[in-house]
């Protein structure tokens, strides 16, 4: 009589193996998350910092306009860039003057996008250094050769430039650069006095047309002291002509000396002529 063979019991834990595998898979989902979210703890912190600012001192709609304008070119695109001191690209390990570049951040985008066409062109070009942001006005753009007039059709391109620091409460410096082949004519006995002249043309442009207080400017003559291309070239003289508009943050407002305040009236000899 041939024997039965026992029936093989049913596995009743097989559940477990799915379980196993959805139990890895929620593991790395979470993991990816909170890696994620180390990530953006920084920008949060500078979006809390920013908004904050803007809330006591009164310029909520321009912080908003920055953020809500998206962030592409604060990824060094174009001429448009953020940078950390000695000139390296924003990134890598944090820097103590971070905290103080993020303040000008939401102004940084809000010019990127509002000065596109202009930065294309080449016409100017916008990067965020430890001392602040600074808007760099190419010479081929906005004044003659060897002179200090600004170009009547770039007005409108300032007056863009114009309505986005006039809302911030930091200080404004011009600063003045020519390249190194030497001038002297009727008008200018050498590079310092074109280069002063050029920052002091800005200065009264925003004064006078764009209703900046004065005391809220300061001008800088370099003549080709601080260059940032070679000279041995057209193009490298061509970038070294040129007026930064420096809007000074925390860092960059400490070397500055501090203004009189507005209501301080002029001394009697200043009145009567003396300078």
């Amino acid at each position: 009589m041939r024997r039965r063979k026992p029936e093989a019991h049913e596995n009743h834990e097989r559940w477990l193996v799915s379980y196993a595998d959805f139990i890895t898979l929620l593991f790395a989902f979470f993991v990816v998350m909170f890696a994620n979210s180390n990530i953006d703890k920084a920008k949060a912190r500078q979006i809390s910092e920013s908004v904050r600012q803007a809330m006591e001192e009164g310029r909520l709609p321009t912080v908003l306009a920055g953020f809500l304008g998206g962030t592409r070119q604060f990824r060094g695109e174009g001429n448009t860039s953020v940078r950390a001191p000695e000139g390296k690209e924003r990134g890598g390990a944090a820097d103590p003057s971070e905290g103080m570049m993020a303040e000008l951040l939401p102004s940084l985008d809000v010019l990127s996008q509002q000065l596109k066409k202009e930065i294309e062109t080449g016409q100017m070009k916008i990067s965020m250094e430890a001392r602040g942001l600074v808007i760099t006005l190419r010479q081929a753009a906005f004044f003659p050769s060897g002179g200090d007039d600004i170009a009547p059709e770039r007005l409108a391109s300032l007056e863009k430039v114009a309505d986005s620091i006039r809302s911030l409460p930091n200080q404004i410096r011009l600063e003045g650069h020519t390249d190194a082949i030497p001038i002297h004519n009727a008008r200018f006995r050498s590079n310092w006095e074109l280069s002063a002249a050029r920052s002091i043309a800005m200065l009264e442009l925003f004064a006078t047309r764009c209703n900046i207080p004065r005391t809220r400017m300061a001008i800088a003559g370099y003549a080709d002291t601080v260059p940032v291309e070679p000279n041995d070239t057209d193009e490298g003289r061509g970038h070294n002509r040129r007026v930064d508009i420096v809007v000074l943050n925390q860092t960059g407002i400490k070397t500055e000396p501090k203004p009189a305040p507005e209501n301080v009236s002029a001394p009697a000899a200043h009145a009567a002529g003396s300078h």
